[in-house]
């Protein structure tokens, strides 16, 4: 008896996994006035050489995620790339809601700091400091 229900190699196996470029600057963009205002705050703070710039998603606030940026030292899990001359640090879960996001550094009436052009947002809560996706 033929089984008429048989499973089709071809059409049925899961589509192979994406890869991720070879470089960051394909996934998340620096521009040129934030890259020197970490590289002025770098001088500044005198933070080692070895120290990248970590970006980080992290849950919490009034919308569910919030940006994180500090110097720290990669780890074995880190994706590390270079950003208009900064060396940028970031970890696989954080990567993927970071995706197309570019970020600059504004200055303007109501403070000055870096902002997130993020693509994946969703909503963002009233005060601008956490979003959803």
């Amino acid at each position: 008896m033929a089984n008429l229900f048989r499973e089709n190699p071809k059409t049925d196996a899961p589509p192979p996994p994406q890869e991720l470029p070879a470089s960051l600057d394909t996934l998340i963009g620096l521009t040129p006035i934030a890259a020197t205002k970490v590289n002025e705050i770098r001088d500044a703070e005198a933070i080692e050489t070895e120290m990248g710039l970590r970006l980080r998603v992290v849950g919490g606030g009034c919308a569910g995620f919030s940006y994180d940026l500090y110097f720290d030292a990669p780890t074995e899990v880190d994706q590390q790339f270079e950003l208009s001359g900064v060396k940028v640090v970031v970890d696989e879960m954080s990567l993927m809601y970071l995706v197309g996001t570019e970020i600059d550094y504004v200055e303007g009436l109501s403070g000055a700091g870096f902002k997130f052009q993020n693509p994946n947002v969703k909503s963002t809560c009233g005060c601008g400091s956490s979003f959803a996706v």
